[in-house]
């Protein structure tokens, strides 16, 4: 165990397809100990799985390749130790993929450290009386469309893999905020029976999971909240001390805002029950958090305590749910809504006429209904851009959505044109269920 008394994470990605630049800026100016990569969210891992199934070497996510090239030189010449989640469905694949890319940047032989025990599919498929939170049918009536099942890990077997000191640590799905708790907890040797320290430690995670955002991204609105230069926006970081204290900061010199205001946007995030915010780690209460502006975008952040936690984990169940069919088409001048709402009703007639029947079906008037449902008739558009949606579990009656959008053409109103191709996508849909933990075996391989 190190004799430190502060460890300094950043957060190099929010989301599978974030941002790249702003990672290399963040570890190259700033003296990291740890950078982590969040790349996961409830539907990409049932996504990878589906990639696995067709590939076998495949699963992980994509962008592991590019992110490595770019951030893995400068990491190991500065000793910062990455920790991700972009194993997603296959971790030991992307360790192999790591290596891969370690040894063509002439970085040699990288040891990578997996966490392994998060797919609990087959523990799912032989517990059919498991209930889904969100409806509180049984898991059994999902069973021939199971995709995925995949348990929120903590911090525990994250440092585990730390205790291997490689370099590298890549895990599949574990909960956001143990990403960053788990090299506090590792350097620290704090114990979860800690309130203090558990409670601080997931809200530095919580606070960093969502990369720029708390850094000024998803936060400005002109004239309300200005945040300078946010093209040049800045991934964060944490100051941990040993003792719980918390300040976050960004990249310096390059453009954003960290202030108590981004704070606390960030902090409430995804949060139902201040008091009661459900991790495998903890259950932590932010009701008396302090955030104090400490300096130029320099915040510092107190008073989260967490309480003991839970017996089971929460785990997401991805399935098969039908298909979506979608088209689009533009109407412009004199006019133009009383004709999109023609070409929207001759779609859907045409449709009936084949007897296509959907589960639910949208007509979007964009920019006037797209987004709150209600069309404003206030102001009569000069153009309008119609989209129409249908889902259902037939995949012909999918793809004749966009065909016969795009036949509006010349099959509709005058004056329609810009049609997009037609589009059919698989509906990739989660509930949740939980399990006991002392089901769940996890366990960590090195990879050297």
């Amino acid at each position: 165990m190190k004799s430190i008394d502060a460890v300094r994470i950043g957060v190099g990605a929010g989301f599978s397809d974030d941002r790249l630049t702003p990672a290399l800026d963040l570890v190259s100016r700033v003296d990291l100990d740890y950078l982590v990569l969040e790349c996961l969210a409830e539907r990409t891992i049932a996504r990878e799985n589906l990639s696995r199934a067709k590939d076998p070497d495949k699963g992980y996510t994509p962008s592991l390749h590019e992110r490595l090239q770019m951030l893995l030189p400068t990491c190991m010449e500065k000793n910062i130790r990455i920790v991700t989640n972009m194993g997603a469905a296959n971790p030991l694949g992307a360790a192999r993929a790591a290596r891969d890319e370690a040894t063509n940047l002439g970085l040699g032989s990288v040891p990578v450290a997996v966490v392994l025990g998060d797919d609990v599919t087959e523990l799912v498929r032989s517990n059919p009386g498991l209930e889904l939170l969100e409806d509180h049918l049984p898991v059994e009536s999902l069973m021939d469309r199971i995709v995925s099942a995949n348990a929120y890990l903590g911090a525990d077997v994250i440092c585990e893999a730390l205790r291997t000191r490689a370099p590298i640590v890549i895990t599949g799905r574990v909960a956001d905020p143990s990403l960053f708790l788990a090299p506090l907890m590792h350097e620290f040797g704090w114990t979860s029976d800690n309130q203090t320290l558990m409670g601080q430690g997931t809200m530095a995670g919580h606070l960093l999971e969502c990369s720029v955002s708390v850094a000024g991204g998803y936060f400005g609105w002109p004239g309300k909240k200005d945040v300078p230069n946010l093209a040049d926006s800045a991934f964060p970081y944490a100051d941990v001390g040993r003792d719980g204290s918390l300040f976050i900061s960004k990249t310096p010199g390059t453009g954003g805002l960290v202030s108590v205001q981004t704070c606390s946007e960030q902090l409430i995030y995804e949060v139902h029950d201040p008091q009661n915010y459900i991790t495998p780690d903890c259950v932590m209460d932010i009701t008396g958090v302090d955030l104090i502006q400490a300096g130029e975008n320099r915040v510092q952040a107190r008073g989260a305590i967490g309480k003991p936690a839970t017996d089971s984990y929460k785990v997401t169940v991805g399935y098969t749910d039908g298909y979506i069919g979608e088209g689009e088409v533009s109407y412009g001048g004199i006019g133009a809504l009383d004709r999109a709402r023609w070409a929207a009703e001759i779609v859907k007639e045409r449709l009936r006429k084949q007897n296509f029947v959907y589960d639910d079906f949208r007509v979007d008037f964009i920019g006037m209904s797209s987004l709150h449902g209600k069309l404003d008739e206030r102001v009569e558009p000069y153009e309008v851009r119609l989209r129409l949606a249908g889902r259902t579990q037939n995949r012909r009656a999918a793809q004749a959505v966009g065909f016969e959008t795009r036949a509006m053409h010349i099959h509709g109103p005058g004056g329609g044109g810009g049609g997009s191709d037609p589009k059919v996508r698989d509906v990739l849909a989660v509930k949740s269920v939980l399990i006991p933990k002392h089901l769940v075996r996890t366990q960590v391989v090195l990879e050297n």
